[in-house]
């Protein structure tokens, strides 16, 4: 029997019409078994902890190496898609001198008068130093050795991503009486708005996850009241999930239902990006509750070839002009740009180019589109696109 093209069109795409709270809470009710994983130390309101003091035993042997590794990404997939990693940083003694660095870079921040902004909290709610890993480098190489040469935040790294990955940290304070974020899910798709997401086909929904290895170093002690960040174990398996977050029924059971795991400092917790989850509140009266992101992402994402869309935008600025005065159709030149400019808001450099507007600024590709409609004159458009190409870090 012929499939007909509504049915072929909720298999290749998802929508908001797909996702239903029941289906989502079929998949969260699952329970974490810790027999399943035998390096693990316990099973603590439905999430993996494992004690690095034991765990670094294994680590030297390359087979077991490989089985622990093996483990890991069987949790973030499979499991409940967290681990939190007791005692990553054995000796806190890195972590407190890393913290050092990063406040003075906070008390520039703020004697300048720069707010920063904040892709799910008010701008400003926070203390946040984007770009915390080139900024650490270049103030404080010896500190930054140190802190990177950590095996812990290697090991995982590769058991998500394989080798060659790469790694980006934003600090994160939240300051005593700070609100807690949306749950929201994390980079790439959970960057869009739904519109947006609801154009990439279902499986790449599937294959954003893995991209990207999300996690946090505990900079300071972290009890259950300074609003250590909220997790909603097996939330990751929730195939629409991307579409699913910002609906009120799911972000209800979210609040119903979250975990929050108390870390000391010098613990770490890496999850799957597709984890529903977000900062919590900090009930506090006297904790700054620091923690490094840690963003890590597959080496994969690149294309073959080095091209300088700047210049190609500017070339074919006027010719998108003219096609449009002649009539021809928006999807044509929609068609152009998609091949010509840069399509994707990252990488950015977040200081100049900050999500106070949205989730991600402005692309390229949109940034063409918007001078072609405006009939923005070449001259204007040459500056707006300079502009946006050095508020990218890319001169």
């Amino acid at each position: 029997m012929a499939m007909s093209h509504a049915a072929t069109r909720s298999r290749g795409w998802w929508s908001q019409d797909d996702c239903r709270l029941d289906d989502f809470v079929a998949v969260v009710e699952q329970q974490t078994d810790l027999d399943d994983y035998p390096f693990a130390d316990a099973v603590t309101e439905n999430v993996l902890v494992y004690d690095c003091g034991s765990l670094r035993a294994h680590l030297d042997d390359a087979d077991e190496r490989r089985d622990v590794q093996a483990e890991l990404a069987r949790a973030l997939t499979d499991g409940p898609g967290l681990v939190v990693l007791q005692g990553a940083y054995p000796d806190v003694t890195v972590v407190d001198l890393a913290t050092e660095a990063f406040a003075r870079m906070i008390a520039e921040q703020r004697a300048s008068g720069a707010t920063a902004g904040d892709h799910f909290a008010k701008p400003g709610a926070n203390d946040r130093v984007w770009n915390a890993l080139e900024k650490l480098a270049v103030r404080e190489p010896a500190v930054f050795a140190d802190y990177y040469a950590n095996d812990v935040l290697a090991l995982v790294a590769t058991a998500w991503l394989g080798p060659a990955y790469q790694v980006t940290s934003q600090v994160n304070v939240v300051n005593p009486g700070g609100a807690a974020q949306s749950p929201h899910r994390d980079y790439h798709l959970g960057f869009m708005t739904d519109e947006q997401a609801a154009r990439y086909p279902a499986h790449v929904h599937r294959l954003s996850p893995v991209l990207t290895l999300q996690g946090a170093v505990a900079h300071s002690d972290m009890p259950v009241e300074s609003g250590p960040t909220m997790y909603l174990p097996h939330s990751h398996k929730y195939a629409p999930g991307y579409l699913a977050w910002r609906r009120p029924e799911f972000i209800a059971y979210f609040d119903q239902h979250l975990v929050q795991l108390p870390l000391r400092k010098g613990d770490a917790a890496f999850f799957n990006p597709a984890l529903f989850h977000g900062a919590g509140h900090n009930r506090s009266t006297d904790i700054r509750r620091m923690a490094n992101l840690l963003q890590i992402s597959s080496a994969f994402g690149r294309a073959m070839e080095a091209v300088d869309r700047r210049s190609v935008c500017a070339a074919l600025f006027p010719v998108l002009v003219d096609r449009l005065a002649e009539g021809v159709p928006d999807r044509a030149l929609l068609n152009v740009i998609a091949a010509a400019a840069e399509g994707y808001g990252f990488p950015t450099d977040l200081d100049l180019d900050q999500p106070v507007d949205g989730l991600a600024p402005e692309t390229q590709a949109e940034l063409v589109w918007r001078a072609v409609r405006e009939g923005m004159d070449t001259e204007t458009f040459g500056s707006e696109l300079a502009a946006q190409a050095a508020r990218r870090g890319v001169g």
